[in-house]
C-alpha cells in the first residue's frame, strides 16, 4: 500500500502544479450537462493524474472521464479521482475582483471492494495535503513533516457542526435546531469542498452533514481520511457510503469524528 500511496501523492501535487497555472488566469468556463462548471485546469488535472496513476494497471474512474462509458461493475479495485473539487472557488479566484479562498481541492481515492482504503486530499493553493492508507489519517503541510491527525471525542456541550443556517438548506437547519433543542450549543464551521470532511477528521469539527447532491468521487478520498483518522461516513440508513454503486450519486451523508455520536435522532 505504501508504492500505491507514494503515487498517489505524486499524482495529487503535480495535478494541483498544473492547476495552479491556470488560477488568477483568465479562464474558459464551460457548462456540463448538469450545469457544473468545467475549466481547462480540470482537464489539465485530469490528464496529469491519469498519466501518473497510469503505471499501477488499476483502472480509473475520475469526474472529468466518462464513468458511465466504463465497465465499472466488473472492477474490485479502482481509483475513484475528482482532479478539481471545488471549479465554483477556483473560477472565483480567476475572476476579476472575486474573492476566493483557494479552498479548492485535487481528490484521490482507491476503492476495494466497495470501500475507500486509500485517500489523498491535495489543496494546491494552501499546500496542504491529508492523505490516509492502512488505519492511519496525516496532515502535511508543505515544507514540514507529516503530522498524524485523529477525531475528537464530540464534547457533551457545544458541538462544532460543518455547516451554515444560511445556506445550507432547511433540511441542516432543521438538524442544528434539534441539536440545540437537546440542550447543547451549536459552533458552526465552515470550509470548502473535501475540507468539510477534513475538519472532522483532524478534530477541528464533530458533525458534518451533506444533504445536498454529491457524487463517488466527491467523497471517496475524504472518506478514507475520516475513516482513518477514527470517525466515518455513513448513510441516512446509518450505513458505511459505499463504493461502485450502480447509481454514481451518493444519497445524504453524514460525516461523524465520534462512533460514540447519537447523531441519527437529529434527522427529519
Amino acid at each position: 500500500m505504501s508504492d500505491l500511496l507514494a503515487l498517489a501523492l505524486g499524482a495529487a501535487r503535480a495535478a494541483g502544479d498544473a492547476i495552479l497555472a491556470f488560477y488568477g488566469q483568465p479562464l474558459t468556463v464551460d457548462a456540463k450537462a448538469d450545469d457544473s462548471p468545467l475549466t481547462q485546469a480540470d482537464l489539465a488535472a485530469h490528464r496529469t493524474i491519469a498519466d501518473h496513476l497510469a503505471g499501477s494497471g488499476i483502472p480509473l474512474l475520475s469526474e472529468e472521464g466518462d464513468p458511465e462509458s466504463q465497465d465499472r461493475k466488473a472492477w474490485g479495485r479502482f481509483w475513484c479521482v475528482d482532479p478539481l473539487d471545488g471549479t465554483k472557488e477556483f473560477v472565483k479566484g480567476s475572476t476579476a475582483g472575486g474573492k476566493a479562498s483557494g479552498e479548492f481541492t485535487v481528490n484521490i481515492a482507491l476503492i476495494e471492494d466497495g470501500a475507500p482504503v486509500l485517500g489523498v486530499v491535495h489543496v494546491p493553493v494552501l499546500g496542504v495535503t491529508y492523505f490516509a492508507a492502512d488505519g492511519e489519517a496525516w496532515k502535511q503541510v508543505k515544507g514540514a513533516d507529516p503530522v498524524a491527525i485523529a477525531t475528537r471525542p464530540a464534547p457533551e456541550g457545544a458541538l462544532t457542526v460543518v455547516a451554515s443556517r444560511d445556506h445550507a438548506g432547511p433540511e441542516v437547519a432543521a438538524i442544528l435546531e434539534r441539536i440545540e433543542a437537546e440542550g447543547r450549543s451549536v459552533e458552526s464551521a465552515s470550509m470548502g469542498s473535501s475540507l468539510k470532511f477534513c475538519l472532522v477528521a483532524e478534530g477541528q469539527a464533530d458533525f458534518y452533514p451533506r444533504t445536498v447532491p454529491t457524487f463517488e468521487w466527491d467523497t471517496a478520498a475524504a472518506q478514507a481520511v475520516v475513516e482513518a483518522a477514527g470517525g466515518g461516513v455513513s448513510t441516512r440508513a446509518d450505513d458505511r457510503l459505499a463504493y461502485n454503486k450502480d447509481d454514481l450519486r451518493n444519497p445524504s451523508v453524514f460525516c461523524w469524528g465520534d462512533p460514540a455520536l447519537a447523531w441519527r435522532p437529529w434527522l427529519s
